[in-house]
């Protein structure tokens, strides 16, 4: 190292190692090397991580390579840059001098900027007669040069990095749909299984995933669900090569045991052709009392489905929002409604366990009625699983009727509604 090419700091700043290695190493540029100055800078964005180094830092270091008046940094030209604090703060678009002073700092600690300081601190240039530069006193921005291929190397392993991790979130958004979609057809055709302590198997996982989680714990959790995901393929394959495909049609009506009677979809088709108002107020099961001195109606055994006291017609003009979760997009029968109740649980973020108490207690036709009517109110109802709690809750304790609920959802709707 040639004798003078070491500088020290003014006044009371100290000079550390940190600052001797930079200089150093400016030292080693290769003659002729030289670098657009704007290309480093977009590397430097890039590689912020991996040096430790603000926003408002490269705000500063930006304002510097503003002064630099060529558009390369070379090596054969003059590195210092001297403008004044006004100038900065000006060019940092009015960034407080004190504030320019801690991030000058920064960059100086992270060996993007030397010091090369004055006898008296200021920040100037000496010109010959022809007006070159001799010697100027500022910020160097050789160690920008020097470190180059450094700088370079750093921002391509950033941005591989994060397509890294992008690849990841993309594999585990299409592994959570695939595992949501086969656990509602699933359940929705009701085969033999426990759908739903998979189902909350699968939630598990995902609560286990932190906010902002890096590379590592995605690609933990994307392993796990890949695990969970061929569970539920190998389970259904199972289950088609122990089924005639070929009665598919016929068997599915039968093989659906949500319902608690075979004969619903007769009894669908005979209340329809009645008069849907008074079908639904004469039913003892919805009693229309909702004031609280109105005497409340005694627990009685279930001895009717819910498509025996409402037309499916009534139901999907009262929550018509419920009709676009059904197995093809739409909502025709009962069982239709069924899956569609499903889908709409997990998206309401009901948990399996209030689901299925849900289905035991009133019914798996009455709770998805009662989940297409929370699906319609969802914009009005702070937790949706506590709220289905608490109507199990009554209806358990007979004190919950449907028909109030229904019955106000389809009044808010108008005769092109109901048959939309």
């Amino acid at each position: 190292m040639e004798s003078g090419s070491v500088t020290t700091p003014f006044g009371r700043r100290p000079m550390t190692l940190g600052m001797l290695a930079s200089q150093v190493t400016s030292q080693k540029i290769e003659p002729g090397a030289s670098i657009d100055k704007w290309k480093i800078y977009r590397a430097l964005c890039e590689a912020k991580p991996l040096l430790d180094i603000s926003d408002r830092a490269l705000t500063v270091l930006n304002a510097l390579l503003s002064f630099y008046p060529k558009g390369e940094l070379a090596a054969d030209d003059s590195l210092v840059v001297f403008p004044s604090n006004t100038q900065l703060s000006l060019r940092c678009h009015g960034m407080a001098e004190q504030t320019i002073r801690r991030h000058m700092a920064v960059l100086v600690a992270a060996g993007l900027v030397i010091r090369k300081d004055s006898p008296n601190g200021k920040r100037y240039a000496r010109k010959s007669r022809n007006g070159e530069i001799r010697e100027a006193f500022g910020f160097s921005l050789a160690p920008l040069l020097a470190r180059a291929c450094e700088i370079e190397r750093l921002a391509a392993k950033v941005s591989a990095d994060r397509l890294y991790i992008q690849t990841l979130k993309e594999r585990l958004t299409l592994t959570r749909r695939d595992i949501s979609k086969l656990v509602h057809a699933a359940i929705s055709e009701e085969l033999p299984g426990d759908w739903q302590a998979i189902n909350g198997r699968f939630h598990d996982i995902l609560d286990q995933l932190p906010r902002g989680a890096g590379a590592h714990a995605v690609a933990s959790t994307l392993d796990l669900l890949d695990a969970l995901r061929n569970e539920i393929v190998k389970r259904l394959e199972i289950q088609i090569k122990t089924e005639n495909l070929s009665a598919n049609g016929s068997q599915n009506e039968r093989h659906i045991q949500i319902t608690e009677s075979e004969s619903y979809l007769d009894s669908e088709v005979a209340v329809e052709a009645g008069t849907p108002e008074l079908t639904a107020v004469n039913s003892p099961m919805i009693d229309p009392a909702i004031d609280g001195d109105a005497e409340r109606p005694q627990p009685q055994a279930r001895t009717n489905t819910a498509s025996t006291i409402f037309p499916l017609s009534l139901v999907l003009q009262a929550c018509p929002e419920v009709r676009s979760y059904g197995p093809a997009g739409t909502v025709r029968t009962w069982q239709e409604l069924i899956a569609a109740g499903a889908v709409v649980s997990s998206m309401l973020q009901i948990s399996p366990s209030a689901y299925k108490d849900a289905c035991r207690i009133m019914g798996p036709q009455a709770a998805s009625v009662v989940l297409a009517c929370i699906f319609e109110r969802s914009g009005t109802i702070n937790s949706a699983g506590g709220y289905l709690r608490g109507l199990t809750r009554r209806a358990q304790r007979g004190e919950f009727a449907i028909g109030s609920m229904l019955m106000a959802l389809a009044r808010t709707r108008g005769p092109h509604d109901a048959h939309h």
